[in-house]
């Protein structure tokens, strides 16, 4: 090889191996996405108490408690006077139900495949007239063969649209217990002591529907004081002394004094942790 040649050949190579390398691309950096995960929807299909209806208006209902306590997103369709049958048939309440009913409401919600929860609380608007019917347990017994078929119903297309979400069916305090204390009610011990025996038969059966679409099931006849003895008694700054259930559902409702079957704040926040509970 010519001198020249050589040369230039060793400067090449003595070139390629003290030149500085072009610098590496760097990998590229794993950002966050800007656009945060969207919030989870909890649906609340039923009646007055899920509305937060009260005597002086409405208030924080245990529907909106839960929301906030697990950080979601709330459409609450639920219409004050609702009945089992209406949600099916009456058109849903709130500002986002749109003309439909309340199932036909959740079920579209259901199906955006963001929904985190899901409560029902319904039968009581059914069950209001047999404290005064001539024959109470007669007609507890007939309603709440009613209330079953239409809560099924309800669960079902549920289900369909949703087969895993969290579904939590709800009771209610057994107001008639202040019947007791109520002078609206000449009778009301009497009252106060069926009362029991209707709640206790309505909520192992709905209880029973609930289980059977994989639902839970908050008793919040339980959580609100009942299924005592009526013989156990306490004594309470207005009534004196009186059955503890009976003082306890005067605390969580309105009934005693004023008739009102709707939850104080404090009931609602009962109710709020009997749903959290039911988990």
């Amino acid at each position: 090889m010519p001198r020249f040649a050589l040369v230039l050949a060793l400067l090449t190579a003595l070139a390629a191996c003290t030149s500085t390398p072009p610098a590496a691309t760097p990998a590229p950096v794993s950002t966050p996405s800007s656009t945060p995960p969207a919030q989870q929807v909890y649906v609340s299909i039923g009646d007055s108490y899920a509305t937060g209806l009260a005597p002086g208006g409405t208030g924080e209902s245990f529907a909106q408690i839960v929301a906030k306590k697990s950080d979601l997103k709330l459409l609450n369709l639920a219409c004050n006077g609702a009945t089992s049958a209406d949600l099916a048939t009456k058109p849903a309440c709130g500002p986002d139900a749109g003309g439909k009913t309340q199932l036909d409401a959740a079920v579209e919600a259901l199906r955006g495949k963001n929904t985190g929860l899901v409560t029902v609380v319904i039968g009581g608007n059914d069950l209001a007239p047999c404290a005064v019917s001539q024959d109470p347990l007669q007609c507890a017994t007939r309603t709440v063969a009613d209330i079953r078929t239409n809560v099924a119903a309800t669960l079902t297309k549920i289900r369909e649209a949703a087969p895993d979400v969290k579904i939590v069916g709800l009771t209610y305090p057994d107001v008639f217990l202040g019947a007791w204390v109520n002078p609206s009610f000449p009778n009301g011990k009497n009252i106060a002591r069926l009362s029991v025996a209707m709640f206790q038969d309505f909520n192992t059966t709905i209880a029973a529907e609930y289980a059977k679409f994989g639902a839970k099931f908050a008793d919040v006849t339980k959580t609100t004081g009942a299924y005592s003895e009526l013989t156990d008694l306490t004594q309470d700054p207005k009534y004196g002394r009186i059955p503890a259930s009976v003082a306890k559902v005067c605390t969580l409702t309105y009934f005693c004094d004023r008739t009102d079957v709707h939850p104080t704040p404090a009931g609602h926040q009962a109710i709020a942790e009997a749903v959290a509970a039911a988990g």
